[in-house]
This record gives C-alpha cells, sequence and structure tokens, in this order.
C-alpha cells in the first residue's frame, strides 16, 4: 500500500498497521514521519524498540528475523526497526527481507519500521521492495520543490504562531528566506525554529527575517540545470556561487550545462529534419522536468543561438581544463557564469 506524506497523520489516527516503508532522500520530514509512527505506536502500548542498522555485504539479518519474529520480554509490543543506508540490502538480505514481510502480517505484537533513501527505478521492482509495497504502508519522501519551499516555510512558521506580512511584502521576505535555505531543509527548520525562539508569537518583519536567517543554502549540478532551462538568471548565478563556495568540481558543471546544449542541438536538427519534438525528445532521452522545459523552450531557441551557446561551450571546456581562450575569462567559475547567464537568458522565453 502507497501512501502520500502528508496523508500520514490522518492515517495514523484511524490505526496502525504492522509494517511501515519510508524512503526518500529528504532526512528533515523522514525523521519527522519516523517520529510520527513511533508516538503513534508508543501510545497504543510499544513500549520496546530495537534499531537494526545494516552495513556492509556480511550483515547477519537472523538478529533482524529473530526480533521481528519473537515476543518482546520486557513489554506486550515492540517496534522493530530496520535501517538500510545504501538502499541495497543484497542478495540474503532480500530474501530475509521478504520473509520479514511474511512474518510481520497479522503481527498485533510487532511493528516493524524499514528505513530506506532514495531508491531508482530499477532497485524498487526488485522483489524484496515489492514484497515491501504490498504486505505494509510504504510512504515516498521527496524533497520540497524550491517553487514551494516558501509556502512550505510559512506553514512551519504558523505552526509556531508566527508568520510574514500580508501580500507582496510577506512574499519578498519568504522569497528570501528560501533562497538562504534552499536544498537542506534541516537547516532551514532549524533557521525557523531560531526565530521562534528571537522573536514573540506574531507577525515578522521583513528585517527580522533578514536579520536573523543565516545562508545556509545547499545545491547541485541537476538543480543548476533546471534553473538555466527555466531561465531563472539571477537564481543561476546565485547557485553558481553557491556551488563554487562548496568546492564542486568545475568540469562537472561544465559537463551538465554543454550536456543540455548538445541535447537540445541534436532535438532541434531532428526537428528541421521533420520530425515531432516528442519523437525527437524521446530519442534523445530527455524525460521528466527536463522534457517539459525543452518542449517550452525549443520552438523559440534559432538554430543561430545553439550553434553559438555550442561554440561557447567548447571554448569554456577548454577554459576549464586550464587553456586560455581569446575574449573569455582565464578563471573557470567566472567563464561558467558567462555561458551559464548567456544560456539561461536565451531560455527566458515568455
Amino acid at each position: 500500500m502507497q501512501l502520500a506524506l502528508p496523508q500520514l497523520g490522518a492515517h495514523l489516527q484511524k490505526g496502525l498497521r504492522s509494517l511501515y516503508i519510508l524512503h526518500g532522500d529528504e532526512p528533515l520530514m523522514q525523521q519527522e514521519a519516523a517520529d510520527a509512527i513511533r508516538a503513534s505506536a508508543r501510545a497504543q502500548g510499544y513500549t520496546e524498540r530495537s534499531v537494526h542498522t545494516v552495513s556492509g555485504a556480511h550483515f547477519d539479518w537472523s538478529e533482524v528475523l529473530a526480533a521481528g519474529g519473537s515476543l518482546s520480554l520486557f513489554a506486550d509490543k515492540q517496534i522493530v526497526e530496520v535501517r538500510i543506508p545504501s538502499g541495497k540490502p543484497g542478495k540474503e538480505g532480500s530474501a530475509a527481507i521478504q520473509q520479514l514481510v511474511a512474518s510481520a502480517q497479522g503481527n498485533d505484537s510487532t511493528l516493524t519500521l524499514v528505513l530506506l533513501p532514495r531508491l531508482d527505478a530499477a532497485t524498487r521492482k526488485g522483489a524484496w521492495f515489492g514484497a515491501l509495497e504490498n504486505g505494509g504502508v510504504s510512504i515516498q519522501i521527496d524533497p520540497v520543490d524550491r517553487n514551494a519551499l516558501p509556502q512550505w516555510i510559512a506553514q512551519r512558521l504558523q505552526t509556531q504562531g508566527q508568520s510574514v506580512a500580508a501580500g507582496e511584502e510577506g512574499q519578498r521576505t519568504l522569497q528570501f528566506f528560501a533562497d538562504r535555505v534552499e536544498g537542506n531543509l534541516l537547516a532551514a527548520h532549524q533557521e525557523i525554529q531560531k526565530l521562534g525562539l528571537l522573536y514573540p508569537a506574531g507577525e515578522l518583519s521583513q528585517a527580522q527575517v533578514e536579520a536573523a536567517v543565516v545562508n545556509v543554502a545547499r545545491y547541485d549540478v541537476f538543480k543548476l540545470s533546471e534553473s538555466v532551462l527555466s531561465g531563472q538568471v539571477a537564481r543561476v548565478q546565485r547557485m553558481l556561487d553557491g556551488l563554487q563556495a562548496e568546492g564542486e568540481a568545475a568540469v562537472l558543471v561544465h559537463y551538465t550545462l554543454a550536456e543540455d546544449i548538445r541535447a537540445m542541438k541534436r532535438v532541434k536538427d531532428a526537428m528541421t529534419a521533420g520530425k515531432p519534438l516528442p519523437m525527437a525528445l524521446r530519442e534523445q532521452r530527455v524525460w521528466g522536468p527536463r522534457e517539459r522545459l525543452f518542449e517550452r523552450v525549443l520552438p523559440r531557441m534559432s538554430e543561430a543561438r545553439l550553434n553559438g551557446l555550442l561554440q561557447a561551450a567548447h571554448q569554456v571546456d577548454g577554459i576549464v581544463k586550464g587553456l586560455k581562450v581569446p575574449d573569455w575569462p582565464t578563471d573557470p567559475w567566472q567563464a561558467l557564469q558567462r555561458l551559464a547567464v548567456r544560456f539561461s537568458r536565451f531560455c527566458n522565453v515568455r
């Protein structure tokens, strides 16, 4: 059974199941979901808890199976928690998990909680994960999208009795807050709590938020790609500064930008040859959010601009590898800034 994270609270009020699976790469949300399940279990008499962290290929699964299949010596009910940080239990683990699922069915004395990272499509098709989803309640925990982050912050502030000003001023405050904590939800949660300690309940001014919230944003090159293709020039510049400060490899950033340009050029050439845009995108393996961004940009992207971007990407490739190119900065990150901003402006179509 699959359950959306926002539905967990209502689900727990109706009663507990014997098996829960939390999988995703957002630590804060997973921790809060697990805490909610544990709290509900404790309220219903599950007073004992054992934690098993799967580490390495030689992990002893017999302890987990023994815990899941036995009655507690000191309490009527128990929680058995299985953490698999790698998301790969291995052959022995796969068989053990399927056995664990079978023993959990109808077992009112043991609540089994399995914690996993984000799983790729191939892993989710495995027999062990299929058994978990069929035998328990599976909750996928996705990161909060940047567009949804201001509202997420507003909701968190509301739970501690605080808010921002109504209208445009409040939106600017929330956008500022989101810019400072993007990609780092745990730190965002801590910054919200800090505001609760610094200021009383009620409305927060923009000046108060700006004075209190530190810059704890974390970025990755995949989000950079989405920002460039979305035409968000200011955000692209901010993300590049963040990636440089975090020590990201300039060659990886260049590869991400260049790959988008090359893919866009190949799709454009296919369209010029008469292929429909959806077919051309599939052939170039452009899927998901990237596909939607390509569909928005490509019809208005000229051949001349794409050729210019391709040439610029080639020149920046040399700069990143230590070569000097006329009329370009010698510093790799400055060159990446120029390439990314140019690309982003071309993608900023209305």
